[in-house]
C-alpha cells in the first residue's frame, strides 16, 4: 500500500503555531548574515540602543530558536514515520527519500545563501532512521547524554582556551551547533513518540514542572550572560559568553517549549496565534525565502552594514510579507501545501498530489 501525504485534518495546529514563531525567530540572528562583510567593511553599531539589542536577542534569542525548530522537525520525523508505516508504506525507505530530497534543496540554497541549515538538517535527519524503532527510554537518553557532552565540551574549552591551548577537534564537535541540534532532533521524536505532543492536557503535570525548573535556569543563564556583557570584552570573556549561551540553548527552548505548548491549550490564544501558523504550515518554503527577501530589501534600504535596531526592522518586515503571503496562499487561495512543500512532497510520494482543498473545508 502506498503512503499519502498528511491531510489539513491531520495536522497539529499547535506545531504550525510555534514552527511559525521559531522561523520569526530565526530571522533575528539571520538578518545580519545576509550582507557578506569584508575586511574593510566599518563594524555594525553597538553602542547605546543597539547594545541592549544585541544583548536581548544574545539571552532570548540566541541559538534557542533554531533549538524550537529542530525539536519540531524531530517530532514531524517521528510523525512522519509513523503515520507512513500505520498505511503499509516502506515508512524508512520513505524518510530516507524524503532526507535526500531536503539534502538536494540545501545543497542548491547553499549557492544562494552560505547560511543555510537545510544540509545539516538532512545529514543528521537520516541519523534518526535507526532511532525510529527504539524504545522511547534509549531516544531519551541518548538526547540526554549528548546534551551533558555538550556541556561538558563547552566547559573544557574554556580551560583549554584558558591555559592558551586547542581542544581536541572531537571535543569541539560535541560543544557545536550540530550537536545540539542531533539533540532537539532526538527530544522532539521522543516526544512525538511518547504521545505528550498529542495529549499535552493530558501531560500537563510533567510539563509545569518542566516550566518551572527550566525557567529557574532560564533566569540564572540570563544573569550570567548580564554580567559578562558588563565587564571588560576580552577573547576570554567572548568565549565564555558563548560557552554560556550554548550551555543554556536547552533548557531555555524547553521552557519557551513548555510555555508555549500550555498556553496553546487555550482557544484565545490559539485564536491569537492562528495566523503565524500559516507561515509555519509553509515553513519551508518561507525559510527558503527569507534571504532573498531580506537582501532586497537591505539593498533597497542602502544598509551596508546590519545593526541591531536594522535586524528588528528588517525581521518585522519579512516576517509580515510572509504572514501576509501564506494566509492568501492558504486561506484565500485554499491551497492545502506552500509551492515548495508541494514540490517537496510530490519528489517524496512520486506523484502529483491535490494542490488545493475543497471548497467546502
Amino acid at each position: 500500500m502506498k503512503s499519502q501525504p498528511i491531510t489539513k485534518k491531520d495536522r497539529i495546529i499547535s506545531l504550525d503555531m510555534i514552527r511559525g514563531l521559531a522561523l520569526f525567530g530565526i530571522l533575528f540572528i539571520n538578518v545580519p548574515a545576509y550582507l557578506v562583510l569584508i575586511e574593510s567593511s566599518p563594524e555594525p553599531d553597538l553602542t547605546g540602543i543597539n547594545g541592549v539589542i544585541k544583548l536581548l536577542i544574545v539571552i532570548l534569542i540566541e541559538k534557542k530558536f533554531f533549538s524550537i525548530f529542530s525539536f519540531l522537525f524531530g517530532v514531524g520525523a517521528y510523525i512522519f514515520m509513523s503515520r507512513a508505516e500505520q498505511k503499509g508504506d516502506r515508512y524508512l525507505l520513505r524518510f530516507f527519500r524524503r532526507m535526500l530530497i531536503l539534502l538536494l534543496f540545501g545543497v542548491i540554497h547553499v549557492f544562494i545563501w552560505f547560511g543555510d541549515i537545510l544540509f545539516v538538517y538532512a545529514i543528521f535527519g537520516l541519523l534518526l532512521i535507526p532511532f525510529y524503532n527504539r524504545k522511547q527510554k534509549t531516544i531519551l537518553s541518548f538526547a540526554v547524554i549528548l546534551t551533558v557532552l555538550s556541556w561538558l565540551s563547552m566547559g573544557v574549552n574554556m580551560i583549554y582556551f584558558k591555559q592558551g591551548m586547542d581542544a581536541p577537534q572531537w571535543m569541539q564537535f560535541f560543544s557545536g551547533d550540530q550537536n545540539t541540534i542531533f539533540a532537539m532532533f532526538l527530544f522532539g521524536m521522543y516526544a512525538g513518540k511518547s504521545g505528550i505532543i498529542k495529549n499535552i492536557a493530558n501531560n500537563a503535570g510533567i510539563l509545569k514542572k518542566i516550566q518551572v525548573i527550566t525557567f529557574l535556569l532560564f533566569m540564572s543563564f540570563t544573569a550570567i550572560i548580564t554580567w559578562l556583557s558588563l565587564i571588560p570584552q576580552t577573547d576570554q570573556v567572548s568565549l565564555f559568553t558563548s560557552a554560556v549561551v550554548g550551555m543554556g540553548a536547552v533548557p531555555m527552548t524547553f521552557f519557551y517549549l513548555t510555555t508555549l505548548f500550555l498556553l496553546l491549550q487555550k482557544s484565545v490564544v490559539q485564536k491569537f496565534l492562528s495566523p503565524i501558523g500559516f507561515v509555519g504550515q509553509m515553513a519551508f518554503t518561507n525559510y527558503l525565502c527569507q534571504d532573498s527577501i531580506g537582501r532586497f530589501i537591505l539593498n533597497q534600504a542602502g544598509i551596508e552594514v546590519v545593526s541591531p535596531h536594522h535586524t528588528i526592522i528588517v525581521a518585522i518586515v519579512i516576517f509580515v510579507i510572509q504572514l501576509i503571503f501564506s494566509v492568501i496562499w492558504l486561506k484565500v487561495f485554499k491551497f492545502r501545501y506552500g509551492p515548495l512543500e508541494y514540490v517537496w512532497r510530490t519528489l517524496t510520494y512520486g506523484k502529483l498530489t491535490r494542490k488545493k482543498t475543497n471548497i467546502s473545508a
